[in-house]
Order: structure tokens, then sequence, then C-alpha cells
């Protein structure tokens, strides 16, 4: 038997035991304070969840606005290499600008995001590559490659999980090339009927002279011939630009009212041709039947393979024929004449451009005819479209390409 201490110190030891069992099962069925403690435990993980899909959002649209900016100045920077000649430098600035005006117009709407933030965060995380390599024996081939990272600041809630900003990359390429085949030979064939001095309907500002010989500014209308020279004038220096040493552009022109006026000869680049159209003036009726089969003569003329053969070593060349009226011809058996000089040239190979400039419906349908398809054939209304469809036709016979590659 224990002693009488023993005993008593096991009882102690039992009562206090079954005391601090009862406090802990108190303890634990009192559920007074654990809606603050989850709430305390859950709240920060909550919030950081909705800052995480608020901001998953965000950074969805940054991500695709920064591509479309990105793949705009990958192709703006290569068509430019190969259209216009620029520096890799200016290539690489061009694409920056861009980037950044792209990338303003997203931003802007943030107020904790200014112009000049973004202007030094694309500065620091943008790399513009450029490669050039040779398309045969003149031509050129450019890639412009646009790595791009943007930091996008993320909201108080996700950055309970630790992230303050976030940063998104893309990555976009093109390529552009001027052909090497692109040594060519232009023949104008140009409306100068008396129709050709009647207005358009583009103004702009000129100076008239009043009775007592004073001047001042006023209105003016382009004729359809000022218009005419114009466009011709934004044809050749897109050609120009192409050929700036005279190497493979030839032209020549014709103009034709009633009956077919003295050609030009090809001669090396533009000059001659552009100084003939801005002599012309306005008179007589309209036959183009002579003028075209000139043209269509002198383009396919072994003479003009010869000439480019020794210049430039293409034995090649592209042959065009730019055919422009603003009216009808006078019989309609100068239009069966010229319609059988259009089949001839484009069953040749020459390509034949044709600009109905505010013309009636059987000189469209002249027009039409005659060129090469559809998209050779344009129909201006006024003058500013005069304009644009012979710059168009100068692009097109500079033969410049830009596509994107990824």
């Amino acid at each position: 038997m224990p002693s009488s201490r023993v005993l008593e110190q096991w009882v102690l030891e039992m009562i206090g035991f079954s005391a601090m069992r009862g406090t802990l099962r108190r303890l634990a069925n009192d559920r007074r304070g654990n809606f603050g403690l989850m709430t305390a435990l859950i709240l920060p993980v909550g919030m950081a969840t909705v800052g995480v899909a608020m901001d998953m959002t965000k950074l969805m649209q940054v991500r695709s606005e920064l591509q479309a900016a990105a793949d705009s100045a990958a192709l703006a920077a290569a068509s430019a290499l190969a259209g216009q000649g620029i520096t890799d430098d200016e290539a690489i600035e061009l694409a920056r600008n861009f980037l950044v005006s792209q990338m303003a117009n997203l931003t802007n709407s943030e107020s904790d995001t200014s112009d000049e933030d973004i202007n030094e965060d694309l500065d620091e995380n943008t790399l513009t590559t450029i490669s050039e390599t040779s398309n045969g024996s003149t031509g050129a081939t450019y890639d412009v490659k646009v790595d791009a990272d943007y930091n996008v600041a993320m909201n108080a809630f996700t950055s309970l999980l630790g992230y303050d900003t976030v940063t998104i990359s893309v990555s976009s390429s093109s390529q552009s090339s001027t052909e090497s085949k692109n040594a060519l030979s232009m023949f104008l064939v140009l409306d100068r009927s008396g129709s050709m001095a009647e207005e358009t309907t583009t103004s702009y500002t000129g100076t008239c002279t009043n009775k007592k010989g004073k001047t001042y500014s006023c209105t003016k209308y382009y004729t359809k011939m000022e218009a005419l020279q114009l466009a011709v004038a934004d044809l050749t220096a897109q050609l120009d630009t192409a050929d700036p040493d005279q190497i493979y552009v030839r032209t020549a022109a014709v103009s034709y009212n009633a009956s077919m006026q003295t050609p030009t000869s090809f001669e090396w680049g533009t000059a001659t041709a552009l100084a003939y159209v801005n002599a012309l003036t306005a008179t007589g009726g309209t036959d183009s039947s002579d003028a075209m089969e000139k043209a269509y003569t002198k383009v396919t003329a072994s003479s003009e393979v010869t000439a480019h053969t020794n210049k430039s070593g293409q034995t090649d060349p592209g042959k065009y024929i730019l055919f422009m009226t603003d009216g009808d011809n006078n019989y309609t058996s100068a239009d069966t004449e010229t319609k059988a000089t259009c089949d001839k040239a484009k069953a040749a190979g020459v390509e034949v451009y044709t600009v109905a400039f505010m013309a009636p419906t059987r000189g469209q349908t002249l027009l039409a005819y005659c060129a090469t398809d559809t998209s050779h054939y344009y129909d201006a209304d006024d003058a500013e479209e005069v304009v644009a469809a012979f710059k168009e036709i100068g692009e097109k016979a500079s033969l410049a390409t830009t596509r994107l590659t990824q």
C-alpha cells in the first residue's frame, strides 16, 4: 500500500490534470473568437486573389497592345529601309517612335504613368536589330527584329504577394526587300485635249490681281492639266527615289489631242519626261490611237533591252505604259485601234496602267479594257485622286515589297 503522503500527491496531480483538461475542453468548445481569427488569416489572401485577377486582365491588355506596337514598329522600319533607303540608325529610331507613341496612347489613362516614364522604360528595354543580305545582283533584303519589355505596375492588393511590377516581353520580326530585277522602261501616254483646261473641284490658296494691279490671296482651283503635272511629279519622285543614280529607270512621254504630238526619246531617269509634261498646254480634240501605238513600239523595242543590259547587266527590264485620258476619243474607230494596241502590249508582257481622270463613261470603258487587270486601272474624280493614283503607280513600278514574317 502506498503511503498516505504518496497517495495525497497522486490525488493532487489527478485533480490538477482534470482541471486543466476541463479548461482545454472549454477552450475548444468556445467558438466566440474563431471568426475573428479566420478573418485575420483569410482576408489578406482574398484581397491578394482579387488583386491578381484584376492585374491579369490588365496584363493581357498591355501585352496585346505591346505586341501590336512591336509589329507596327518592325513593319514600319522594314518598309522604310526598302522603300525610302533610310539608315539602320534611322530605322531603329523609327521603330522606337512607333513603340512610344502607341504605348503612350494605351497608358495615358493611368494617372501614375507619364509619357516621360514610357519613353525611359522603352528606351531601356527595347532592342531593335537589323540585318541586310543581298537579293540577287542588285537587290537587298532587310530583316528587322524588335524585342520589347514593358514594366506594368501592380495594384496594392497584388503587392501583398510581393509583386510590385510585372515585366511583359514581346518580340516581332518583319522583312522587306528591294527586288534584284528592278530595271524598267516606262512610257507615259497623256491626254492634252482642250478639256484638260477645265477646273477640278480641288482648291488651293493662290494669288489674284485686282483691276488696279494689286495682288491678294484668293481661292483657286487646279485645272486638270495642273493636276496632271503634279501627279507626274509625284510619279517621277517615286522612281527617282528607287533609282537615285539613274542606273535602272528609263522614261519617255508622248501627248495627244486630235493627233499624236511629238514624243520624247527614252532617257535615263525622269527629268526629260517631267519637263515635257510640265510644258504641256490643253487644246484640241481627242484621239489616243497613234500615241498608244508609239508607246507600244518604243517600250518593246530591242534597243531598250540593249540599253539596260549595257548599263546594269539586266536583260529583262520591266516594261510599262501609263495611259491617261479625261474624255472620249472623237471617233469610235480610235477606241478600236487603241484597244488593238493594248492587246498587243499585254501579250508582249507590258504592264499597262490606266488612269481615267474625271472621264465620261466611254473613256472609262476604254481605259478599263486597256489596263493589265483591275488593279492597274484607276478612276480619279478629282485632283487629289489623280495625284494619289500616279504616286501609287510609281510605288508599284519601283518593285519594293514588305511583309510581316513573325
